[in-house]
C-alpha cells in the first residue's frame, strides 16, 4: 500500500504532489487499509474470525417440525378418515420429547435413540386419540415423519451461504439416521451429521457439545452453536462454545407467542434467520 502511494505521488507534477502529500498527512492512519477493507478486517478479528465451525440445533431451528407433522397427519387422515386436531396432536407428540429424554439422562431408561423415543410417545398417542386400524408398517411410516420434516424458507439458502466460510454440522438430539434422511429429503447441505447419539448423552449434557467439538477436531471456543432455544445455547456456552440465537417465532404455530427469555446481548449473535446470520458473520 505504501509503495503504491509513493509511486502515485512521484508521478504527479510538483504542485499536485505537494497537495497530495498534504492531504495524506491529515488522512486517518487507519484509512490506509481502505474503507471497504476495514469492515472485513474488523469482522475477521472478532468472534466471526475465531470460529471455524457452526453446529446447529435442528428441530425448530432448521426445520419446521410442527407444520410438517400436521401435514403428515392430514395425509394419514385422508387414507384412514381420522378426524383429529393434528395441530394438537403434533404439540403433544413434541411435548413428550423432553420427558422421554429426561428418563434416559437420569438413567431410568438405558440409552435410547430418538426414533425409539418418538415411537414410545406415538404408541401412547395412538391409544389416546383412538387411531385404530393402523398396521405396524403404517405406524412405522408415521413415526418416521420426523425424518421428513420441511426446512424453514431461509434454511437451505442460509446454510449454503454459511457453508462458504465455515464447516457446518448438525448437533441435534435426533439420531444419525433420522438427521441423514432429513438432510436428504430437505436438501440440507451439511458438511457433517453429528448427533447426541455419538456421545450417548442428550443435550444439555456437556458430553454432547464437547464430543461434537472433538469430532470436528476443534477446541470448543472455535465452534459456534446455532439454535432457536436459549437453554441449548446457555448449555453450549457453559462448555466453552460460542453462540448464535436465531429467532423462530412460528415454531409453535402462528398466533402463539414463543417466549424463550433471552436477555439482550446474552449471546454472541442474535439473528432473524440464517440469511441474517450469514450477513452478520460475513459469509
Amino acid at each position: 500500500m505504501t509503495s503504491s502511494l509513493s509511486k502515485y505521488a512521484s508521478s504527479q507534477p510538483v504542485r499536485n504532489r505537494r497537495k497530495f502529500l498534504k492531504q495524506l498527512m491529515v488522512f486517518p492512519a487507519s484509512m490506509s487499509l481502505g474503507v471497504i477493507g476495514l469492515e472485513a478486517a474488523s469482522a475477521q478479528s472478532g468472534v466471526a474470525g475465531s470460529v471455524k465451525a457452526l453446529t446447529f440445533d435442528v428441530f425448530g431451528t432448521v426445520v419446521d417440525w410442527r407444520s410438517s407433522i400436521i401435514r403428515e397427519g392430514q395425509l394419514l387422515s385422508a387414507r384412514k378418515s381420522f378426524e383429529i386436531d393434528w395441530g394438537e396432536f403434533a404439540d403433544n407428540w413434541r411435548a413428550g420429547y423432553g420427558p422421554a429424554m429426561a428418563k434416559v439422562r437420569s438413567g431410568e431408561l438405558p440409552w435410547t435413540k430418538i426414533d425409539d423415543l418418538h415411537r414410545m410417545i406415538l404408541d401412547e398417542l395412538v391409544v389416546e386419540y383412538e387411531l385404530s386400524g393402523l398396521s405396524e408398517e403404517e405406524l412405522d411410516h408415521f413415526n418416521r415423519a420426523w425424518h421428513r420434516l420441511s426446512p424453514w424458507p431461509d434454511s437451505v439458502a442460509g446454510l449454503n451461504r454459511l457453508k462458504t466460510k465455515y464447516v457446518i454440522a448438525t448437533l441435534s438430539n435426533g439420531n444419525v439416521a433420522l438427521l441423514t434422511n432429513m438432510a436428504k429429503n430437505a436438501g440440507l447441505p451439511w458438511d457433517a451429521v453429528l448427533s447426541a447419539e455419538l456421545a450417548k448423552h442428550y443435550k444439555p449434557d456437556p458430553e454432547a457439545y464437547l464430543t461434537a467439538a472433538d469430532l470436528l477436531g476443534l477446541p470448543p471456543e472455535q465452534v459456534m452453536m446455532v439454535a432457536a432455544h436459549p437453554g441449548d445455547l446457555r448449555a453450549a456456552a457453559r462448555n466453552g462454545l460460542r453462540t448464535a440465537y436465531v429467532i423462530r417465532p412460528l415454531e409453535r404455530g402462528p398466533g402463539r407467542i414463543v417466549n424463550n427469555n433471552a436477555a439482550a446481548g446474552e449471546f454472541d449473535y442474535t439473528a432473524s434467520d440464517f440469511l441474517d446470520l450469514a450477513r452478520q458473520l460475513g459469509a
